[in-house]
């Protein structure tokens, strides 16, 4: 199922449920970006809510394993959420899913008689070297926020928690690169982004937001 229909999907399940409470619109900023959402409150302690947030993709240079690299960034979600207000008021705990696409698409670009440095070794050959860095497509959230609790009119919201997940790190070379480094040297070089990418388990969201509840 594609994001779109995984938002549209979200959509009409809270519209199904509303009844009692009138739903709410509201859109912030943050991390991960400028963000737009609906919530649908059910009574006093629950809320449902879906929101999409992106930062749209960047140009982005950077240097790893002292091979620099030029590229795009790419940082977008759509999220569905489930608000459990723990005491009266709005204070909540939030659980729910993320739909990503959060990605680094990196390439390192080298002249026949320029050296790039694989693995250790040396080459010459001129060629590429592509490498992608993404995460889930699919990652599980949990955090604490306030706001989207019952009632009408306008009102501020917070949020902070994280996605989970972990990077996935892929790499291809190009040129006569492809030829000169043999596929162990390739593996060792994205073994070694891939540990440091793995520390990375987690996606945060820091957002701030006023809605408008009907």
């Amino acid at each position: 199922m594609g994001i779109r229909a995984k938002l549209t999907v979200a959509a009409l399940a809270m519209a199904a449920m509303a009844g009692a409470h009138a739903g709410e619109i509201y859109g912030g900023i943050g991390l991960p970006g400028l963000m737009l959402g609906y919530a649908q409150p059910l009574n006093e302690r629950f809320t449902l809510r879906a929101d999409v947030a992106t930062l749209g993709s960047r140009n982005v240079t950077r240097t790893e394993n002292s091979i620099s690299y030029s590229g795009s960034i790419d940082t977008r979600r759509i999220g569905a959420f489930a608000d459990w207000f723990v005491m009266q008021g709005g204070f909540r705990a939030t659980g729910g899913l993320t739909f990503n696409k959060f990605g680094l698409d990196l390439s390192a670009q080298t002249a026949a008689g320029q050296t790039i440095t694989i693995d250790g070794t040396p080459y010459t050959q001129g060629g590429r070297l592509d490498v992608n860095i993404k995460f889930p497509n699919t990652t599980p959230y949990v955090g604490i926020g306030y706001g989207h609790h019952a009632g009408k009119g306008l009102s501020f919201v917070w949020d902070l928690g994280a996605s989970v997940g972990r990077a996935t790190v892929k790499g291809t070379l190009g040129g006569a690169l492809a030829a000169a480094v043999p596929q162990a040297k390739l593996d060792a070089e994205l073994a070694e982004i891939r540990d440091g990418v793995g520390k990375i388990r987690l996606l945060p969201q820091a957002s701030v937001a006023l809605s408008y509840k009907f």
